[in-house]
């Protein structure tokens, strides 16, 4: 296809009302999409025929009472009674917990281990980037509640550190 053609079904997409072309000729094929403004709120993610908001309101809705729900009532029942005195260390993202920084070595900490404010304690593997998880306090590592490997979710508890 050469680039007269291309540059016509240019000018024919933007005259038209389309918002998509697509040609096939011979071995050869070209799409075109026209993009329009955007406003300043957030752009929706086109999904088949449907528009759908970027954020979702449904989810976050439920989302806030949940996590008030779970900062009342769970901590002081079951998770209160499962895990150790101490300050919870909790994921501050969706990823993939990683105890060391590569399987031959040694983990950054186990129970027991001393930890001073800034001392890295995990990685958490968040869409190939690997964030270190550091101590925001000194004190010892009394429980470490994830398994290296293991998915973890947002503000999903990782560690206990009794402050010293």
């Amino acid at each position: 296809m050469d680039l007269r053609k291309i540059k016509k079904l240019i000018e024919l997409l933007q005259e038209s009302e389309l918002a998509e072309i697509e040609i096939h000729e011979n071995d050869e094929s070209i799409r075109l999409i026209r993009h329009h403004p955007e406003p300043a709120a957030p752009a929706p993610i086109m999904h088949s025929a449907f528009q759908v908001p970027a954020v979702p309101p449904a989810p976050a809705a439920p989302a806030a009472p949940v996590a008030a729900g779970a900062a009342e009532q769970p901590q002081e029942a079951a998770p209160a009674d499962a895990l150790p005195e101490g300050e919870v260390v909790r994921s501050p993202m969706v990823g993939t917990f990683y105890s060391a920084p590569n399987p031959e070595s040694d983990p950054f900490v186990r129970v027991g281990s001393k930890v001073a404010s800034g001392d890295t304690l995990c990685l958490v593997e968040a869409m190939k980037m690997f964030n270190q998880i550091e101590a925001e306090f000194g004190g010892e590592v009394v429980a470490v509640l994830v398994e290296d490997g293991q998915p973890v979710e947002f503000d999903e508890p990782l560690f206990v550190i009794r402050k010293g």
